[in-house]
């Protein structure tokens, strides 16, 4: 025991967290389903997935900081997720990058870093059609790389670029693997719960040994002790605890330790560092960092200091030649979380860090080999010499170890072409081709002085450090222009400063103009008043933007005819739009405007005026946008609701809301047999009484139910038996259960997906069923009218267009379909959707010339799509939620053109104002419910509390309640009527025609009302009377008359009580003789 009393020098490592400046800022990290670490680093760079898809990489110096722009340059190779990334041990500019498009793919990174996106690799190895899991590189031999896909273990030689190695006798897809530090045997952990040791150069079977290992299917890690005869995994065991397990190859089957953490389902990630033997544990979501230090007698692992921050999405250990060891850095984690990547430092404390410690640093590998690949499958082993971190032992002394960064060791077939051009997007109209063209312009000026194209020496492994490199020329050889370079366009700029004095963004700016009294800055305050008087004073003009741009009388008022001319006095400066959210098409053309404006084109005083007029949203600078910002929900009172719900069914099928009420009366399916449907009447709350719910018998399984938008006595129910059955509800509610329906229709053979009411024609219902067919009934005389076909796969959802005509789906086969049923049973228009398979939802926005759509993207976040409802090619903008099973529900306002979005399960309501400009959705103010809700449902204009300032009323469905929820916009004169909140509305809840009109080709307009109560006075008549009149600045144009004269009594005023004097302070000085002024 004696062992006990003998301290590790790393025991008392301590984690040091930097401040955030020190730290990678404001990058965009999402949530992947993969095998790898996120993120990879070498002596000189960083690498980790960018965007929430994970297709692009981005690559960073090692010891860079600060906030980075959404538009920096990135590794643009891969159509899908990247699902695993390593850095050469001997090329820290060598980068490989696998993906689930089926692809691995080498990347050669300039010494300076990026600073163009690349689109081209050095070479590109295929799996044949099987996702790649992971990649790395060979310990001991310069390269060799090694991948996995499926049960496949692949071996490619990098000068040859061929496979020289392959095997597929996993029976499941590989998890993970490691290679021993002296590189002649590989581990492996697989999904069939074994872990193996893999020898590719064996005869016969490369699998040397098997054991069984963590019980569970989940993801599980290997990773090899250095150069011992052990191996560690992670993992879960058959009750889902993470585990970590450590192996001798000498008693391969019986595990030497196991130890059980927690029940987290975020995977382990090890990290380990053979020359200290100190390992990290870092899970998938966790907040958390273990420290443990393994030993080669029991416990075997040793807790150290546990570090706690931010959610982790990844780690990795920095190479030891880049740690400051005259700090006693003895390792430091990289942690990337969703916006940032951490660098984690552990030192050990000592009492000077004047001096190398070397008891802390033993010899660690080096990053010279001897070894090649062909050598090495040949069946020579040689290590890899070791090296000294002492500086001053050390090649350069305290210089920092130069990174081997080249030459570029690949023969291109390709020229360098850059990314926008590789991934040309056509140009929508009004897209300004003219400020790309002038893009590319100056952009040939820039570029000068051109040398000769160099020859990519072909792959011969140096040996040496390479200090000078030869420049990358700037015209590849293919005669493409390259674009230029972030420093490039930031000269430019502040050559070209003048033009944009106006600009928003405080990192681009010149020190002069940052200064605070400097005339051409103006204060925050300044700003903001400047934006919220010019929010109520828009010009109607045609703007720039691919669609049509118009305001919601909600959202801006009419310009007076005085302004106008003031308003192009001042040019406006642009919105800082978000564009990780922007689709491809819009975020390319926003991305070429940003340029334009970056390059410092300088635009006449019309253009200047013009993209004034058109920059409208101010939502983006200060979040001050339209009057429902500040929205707020409140449940009502506790006397209000409906309690002591019980046996609430949890069956239903997800293409169903699954609640669904009108002013009346609610529908709740109930669980068991018989496809119950309670109907609780609203008039009535409190306490439920126990016993038997009253309810509907429809004696097969619901898939769908819906009241009658016309008549709240009326529910129809569709049954997976094909039928839809119509209820008609007493005045007084149900009694006793029944299960006697008024009337059925035998709509389809099979299932019923979903069904909907025409919202303006009355007794037309529409039902979606299995067999892909949409049909339209006459309920007057159970007739089918038409049907819908041109779906392939399930359908998830239907919505009717604001004015009846038209119908949008979604299914689960991508496709976004327009239908117009009295005209054509085909579609008329199509277009992509979600890429999830999880289900969606459709609605109809800002009178129907815009599309909204949820649902899921490849890795199952939950998405909002708006579409243009004429281009259905791709959706203008994209907001990205969170990661969740639940479907999310879309519920539209058509007056305050406000979305509410939520899921069965979720306890927030996401609110977000659709627009008609960029960037399209602008979040709101969310509402946290305190319990979670199983639906919701929302009541028409008509039952709003407009006294109240309630725009919108809704119901809300709990496990045991239901409560009814107002949704109001503060406001302090609120005993007016808010005109400006409130136009003339559609009357949504009276039938427009009948059944026979409508399918006779009548198209009649919903007639439209105001909800002004009587008695009560519209803000805008007492606004234009007793309003005092905001000072506006003087940049903005001609005065009122009521100002000039308001200015002129307050300058009367301070007049009259100031000391009037006609002496001047001259008066009192002594002056210089007139002869002395002629001398």
């Amino acid at each position: 025991m004696a062992w006990r009393f003998k301290a590790s020098k790393y025991k008392n490592a301590a984690p040091i967290v930097p401040k955030a400046e020190a730290c990678v800022r404001e990058i965009c990290v999402g949530s992947y389903q993969t095998y790898g670490n996120n993120i990879a680093t070498s002596a000189a760079f960083m690498a980790f997935n960018w965007e929430h898809t994970g297709s692009s990489v981005a690559v960073l110096p090692l010891d860079d900081c600060g906030r980075k722009s959404k538009t920096m340059p990135l590794l643009h190779g891969h159509t899908d997720t990247v699902t695993d990334l390593k850095f050469s041990p001997f090329h820290d500019g060598l980068l490989a990058t696998a993906s689930q498009d089926c692809l691995v793919k080498i990347w050669h990174i300039p010494e300076k870093g990026l600073e163009t996106s690349l689109s081209d690799p050095e070479a590109v190895f295929s799996h044949k059609q099987r996702r790649v899991e992971t990649v790395g590189f060979h310990p001991t031999a310069d390269g060799l790389m090694y991948s996995t896909a499926a049960g496949c273990v692949a071996l490619f030689d990098i000068s040859t670029q061929k496979e020289i190695f392959s095997n597929n006798e996993h029976p499941e897809v590989i998890q993970s693997a490691s290679w021993r530090e002296d590189g002649t045997v590989l581990a492996t952990s697989c999904k069939d719960k074994c872990v193996r040791i893999f020898d590719p150069r064996a005869t016969g079977s490369p699998i040397q040994m098997v054991a069984e290992s963590h019980q569970s299917i989940k993801d599980s890690r290997v990773v090899w002790l250095g150069n011992q005869s052990r191996i560690l995994t992670t993992g879960f065991d058959a009750a889902r605890l993470r585990q970590v397990i450590i192996r001798d190859l000498r008693n391969f089957g019986v595990p030497e330790k196991t130890l059980e953490l927690d029940c987290s389902t975020g995977i382990l990630m090890p990290l380990f560092d053979a020359d200290t033997n100190m390992l990290f544990l870092a899970g998938k979501g966790d907040t958390t960092i273990n420290y443990l230090e393994i030993t080669d007698k029991d416990p075997y692992l040793i807790e150290g200091l546990r570090h706690t921050g931010e959610q982790t999405k990844g780690a990795c250990l920095v190479p030891k030649r880049a740690l400051k060891v005259m700090e006693a850095e003895v390792n430091r984690v990289l942690q990337l979380t969703s916006n940032m990547v951490i660098p984690i430092m552990y030192q050990v404390p000592r009492k000077t860090y004047r001096d190398f410690h070397a008891d802390l640093y033993p010899e660690t590998t080096g990053y010279k080999t001897e070894l090649i690949a062909s050598e090495w499958l040949n069946g020579t082993n040689l290590p890899v010499p070791k090296m000294n971190l002492d500086p001053a032992k050390r090649e350069h002394g305290d210089e920092p170890i130069i990174p081997r960064l080249g030459p570029k060791p690949f023969t291109g077939n390709t020229g360098d072409v850059s990314f926008d051009e590789v991934f040309a997007v056509p140009k929508a109209p009004g897209s300004q081709e003219n400020i790309s063209h002038l893009v590319s312009n100056i952009s040939q000026d820039a570029c000068t002085e051109v040398p000769p194209q160099g020859v990519k020496p072909d792959l011969i492994v140096e040996i040496e450090i390479k200090k000078n490199h030869e420049h990358e020329p700037n015209v590849a050889g293919n005669g493409v222009q390259k674009s230029l370079t972030t420093s490039e366009r930031r000269k430019i700029f502040e050559q070209n400063s003048e033009s944009s004095e106006n600009s928003t963004e405080g990192e681009d700016r010149t020190d002069a103009e940052l200064l605070r009294l400097s005339a051409t800055r103006q204060s925050i305050a300044e700003r903001r008043r400047l934006y919220e008087s010019r929010s109520k004073s828009q010009v109607e003009e045609k703007s720039q933007s691919p669609v049509p741009i118009r305001r919601e009388q909600s959202k801006v008022e009419p310009l007076k005819p005085s302004q106008q001319q003031g308003n192009n006095m001042n040019v406006m400066p642009p919105p800082a739009i978000d564009s990780k959210r922007i689709s491809v098409p819009e975020g390319k053309l926003m991305e070429e405007h940003r340029r334009g404006n970056g390059a410092g084109i300088k635009k006449s005083a019309t253009e200047a005026a013009f993209s004034a007029a058109s920059t409208k949203r101010t939502s983006t600078v200060f979040g001050k946008v339209s009057k429902f910002r500040h929205l707020k929900g409140t449940s009502g009172h506790k006397s209000t609701h409906i309690e002591n719900l019980r046996n609430l069914s949890r069956q239903i099928p997800g293409e169903c809301n699954g609640f669904h009420a009108n002013h009346e009366r609610v529908a709740v399916p109930l669980s068991g047999p018989g496809g119950k449907i309670a109907i609780f009447e609203l008039r009535r709350p409190g306490r439920l009484p126990d016993g038997v719910i009253p309810s509907l018998v429809n004696s097969s399984n619901i898939m769908d139910f819906q009241w009658d938008p016309f008549d709240a006595q009326r529910l129809a129910v569709a049954c997976d038996d094909g039928i839809v059955k119509i209820w008609q509800i007493a005045e007084g509610g149900l009694t006793e259960p029944t299960n006697t329906p008024a009337q059925e229709l035998k709509a389809h053979l099979d299932k019923i997906y979903f069904i909907r009411f025409h919202p303006l024609a009355a007794d037309v219902l529409l039902t979606a069923s299995y067999d892909m067919t949409m049909k339209l009934w006459d309920l007057n005389t159970m007739n089918e009218m038409c049907a819908l076909r041109g779906h392939t796969d399930q359908i998830f959802d239907f919505a009717w267009s604001p004015c009846g005509k038209l119908g949008a789906s979604v299914c689960k086969d991508g496709k976004i379909r327009v239908y117009n049923p009295r005209k054509s049973e085909t579609p008329i228009r199509e277009g992509n959707g979600p890429v999830g398979t999880r289900g969606a939802r459709i609605t109809w926005a800002l009178e129907g010339q815009y599309i909204v759509c949820t649902g899921f993207d490849k890795v199952s976040e939950r998405q909002i799509s708006v579409y243009n409802a004429q281009k259905l090619n791709a959706p203008l903008n994209t907001a990205s939620l969170d990661v969740s099973p639940s479907i999310l529900i879309p519920f539209y306002d058509e007056d305050s053109s406000t979305l509410f979005v939520t899921g069965k399960g979720d306890s927030t309501i996401y609110c977000y104002e659709i627009t008609d400009e960029e960037p399209y959705i602008c979040p709101l103010s969310h509402h946290r419910c305190t319990s979670l809700h199983q639906g919701l449902s929302f009541l028409t204009k008509n039952h709003c509390d407009v006294a109240s300032v309630e725009f919108s009323k809704a119901y809300r469905l709990t496990n045991t309640t239901i409560e009814p929820l107002s949704f109001t916009v503060p406001r302090i004169k609120s005993e007016l009527f808010q005109d400006d909140l409130f136009p003339p509305t559609r009357v949504t809840w009276n039938a427009t025609m009948d059944s026979e009109e409508w399918f006779g080709g009548s198209d009649k307009a919903a007639a439209k009302i105001s909800l002004q109560p009587e008695g009560m006075e519209p803000l805008s008549s007492i606004q234009q009377v007793t309003a005092p009149v905001k000072k506006t600045d003087h940049h903005f144009g001609n005065k009122s008359e009521y100002e000039c004269n308001k200015q002129q009594e307050i300058q009367k005023s301070v007049s009259a009580r100031m000391e009037y004097t006609t002496k001047l302070e001259q008066d009192d000085m002594e002056g210089v003789d007139e002869n002395e002024w002629q001398e």
